[in-house]
C-alpha cells in the first residue's frame, strides 16, 4: 500500500504488486460470474494498472465515508482530480481533512488509513479468492461449473517451521477466539489502562471478556470474571487509573472458558490511547518485546500448574483498532515467536522440555492465507 501510495494510480502499471494484482485478477473473475454485480465491481478485463485500480476504489468503498475514505482517496490518488497529482500534494491534501500537521499525519493517520484499506483488500481477497465459489447458489457443498466438488476451507491449519537451530509446529485457527479449545493460554491485546472494553465488542479482549464472564440461564451477568480479576491485578500491582509500560503482561484465569481447556488469559498491553480521541497507536517493537514477556510469563508459570502449562495462542496483536496491518502485525510477533521456537528446540535436544506449542487464531481465511504463504516465503513448510 505503501508503494502504491507513493506512485498513485496513473503509474500503477509500472509498480511490482504481484498480491494485489493476483487478488485482482480473482476479483474480476469473481464479479464476472455474479449476475448482481455492483458498478464499482462491474467486470472488465484485467490489466495490469486497470484491474488494481478498480480493486482499490472497491476496497476504498468499503470503508463507509467519513474523513476515512476521503483521506483514503486522497492519499492513493483516487479522488476526482487528483490522479496526477504528485505523492507529496496528496499527502498534504488528506492531512488537511484530519485538520493536522503533514508530519503528524504522515507518521499516524497515513498508517491507520492504509492499513484500514489493507484490511479490506483481506475481505475482498476472502470473498473473492476462489472465483464463482457461490455462482448459481451452489454454495461450498455444491460443484462449480466444471463439476468439480467444493470443499470448505479448513479451519485449522498446522504448519511445520523449519529454522536453523530446529523444526517446530505452529497451528493456525481460522475462527472466533472463545472457540478455541484445550489451549493453555490466550493472549488478549489491551491498552496499556488494562481497561477491557464494553462485552458487546468485537475485539478479541471484549471477546474474552464476554466469554469468560458467569451467566445465568437467561444470559444475564452473574460473575465478570476476568475483567474483575484484571481490575484485582491493577489494584496490586499499583497501577489503576495510570498507563502501564506498553509491552506490560498481565495473567489471569480464564473464567468460564476454564471449561472449553482455557486456563489463562495473558493480557497483553500495547494499545496506546492517543489524547483527545478515541484512537490508538501501537508500535512494531512493543509488540515483538510484549510478545517475548507473555513467553517470559509462560515460563515462569508453567510448573505450577498441573499439567504444566504448555501452550499459548496469540491473535494479530494490534490489527484491529491499533492500526497495524496483519503483514505488520505478524511481522512484529514472528521474530519473538521464531527466537521462542528455537530456545525450545535446543532444550529439546538436551533432553529438557521441547518448544512450546504455538497457536494463531485469525478470524478470516485471508489471514490465514497470508501467514501461510508468510511462513512458507519464510522457511517454513505448509
Amino acid at each position: 500500500m505503501r508503494k502504491v501510495r507513493r506512485a498513485g494510480v496513473v503509474r500503477l502499471r509500472e509498480l511490482h504488486v504481484p498480491e494485489l494484482a493476483r487478488i485482482a485478477r480473482e476479483f474480476t473473475a469473481s464479479a464476472a460470474t455474479t449476475p448482481a454485480a455492483a458498478p464499482v465491481t462491474a467486470p472488465a478485463p484485467v490489466d495490469a494498472g486497470g484491474g488494481v485500480e478498480r480493486l482499490l476504489r472497491a476496497a476504498v468503498s468499503r470503508v463507509g465515508g467519513g474523513t476515512l475514505q476521503t483521506a483514503a482517496e486522497y492519499s492513493l490518488g483516487l479522488a476526482q482530480g487528483t490522479r496526477d497529482w504528485p505523492a507529496a500534494d496528496r499527502r498534504r491534501r488528506a492531512a488537511q481533512v484530519y485538520g493536522v500537521s503533514v508530519e503528524r499525519f504522515r507518521k499516524h493517520h497515513e498508517l491507520m488509513v492504509l492499513g484500514q484499506i489493507a484490511e479490506q483488500l483481506l475481505g475482498l481477497a476472502g470473498q473473492h479468492g476462489e472465483a464463482g465459489r457461490d455462482a448459481g447458489g451452489g454454495g461450498a457443498a455444491g460443484p462449480d461449473a466444471q463439476g468439480t466438488p467444493l470443499a470448505v476451507a479448513a479451519v485449522h491449519r498446522t504448519h511445520r517451521t523449519v529454522r536453523t537451530r530446529g523444526a517446530a509446529t505452529l497451528r493456525v485457527h481460522v475462527h472466533a477466539v472463545d472457540l478455541l479449545r484445550d489451549v493453555d493460554v490466550v493472549v488478549s491485546p489491551t491498552n496499556t489502562y488494562f481497561v477491557l472494553p464494553a462485552t458487546y465488542k468485537s475485539s478479541v479482549s471484549a471477546t474474552l471478556r464476554r466469554a469468560g464472564a458467569d451467566l445465568d440461564p437467561t444470559g444475564g451477568l452473574v460473575a465478570d470474571r476476568v475483567h474483575d480479576e484484571l481490575r484485582g491485578w491493577t489494584a496490586r500491582h499499583g497501577t489503576p487509573g495510570r498507563a502501564v509500560l506498553p509491552g506490560t503482561v498481565a495473567p489471569t484465569s480464564a473464567g468460564a472458558l476454564a471449561a472449553q481447556g482455557i486456563r489463562r488469559i495473558y493480557h497483553l498491553a500495547v494499545a496506546q490511547p492517543r489524547p483527545g480521541t478515541n484512537d490508538y497507536d501501537v508500535q512494531p517493537a512493543d509488540v515483538t518485546r510484549g510478545v517475548a514477556r507473555v513467553f517470559a510469563l509462560l515460563a515462569e508459570e508453567s510448573a505450577r500448574f498441573d499439567p504444566p502449562l504448555r501452550s499459548v495462542c496469540l491473535p494479530l496483536v494490534g490489527a484491529g483498532r491499533g492500526g497495524l496491518t496483519p503483514l505488520e502485525s505478524f511481522g512484529a510477533l514472528w521474530p519473538a515467536v521464531e527466537a521462542e521456537l528455537a530456545r525450545g528446540a535446543e532444550r529439546g535436544a538436551r533432553g529438557g522440555a521441547g518448544p512450546w506449542e504455538v497457536h494463531l487464531v485469525v478470524r478470516a481465511h485471508a489471514r490465514a492465507d497470508l501467514i501461510e504463504r508468510l511462513l512458507t516465503d519464510d522457511g517454513g513448510t505448509g
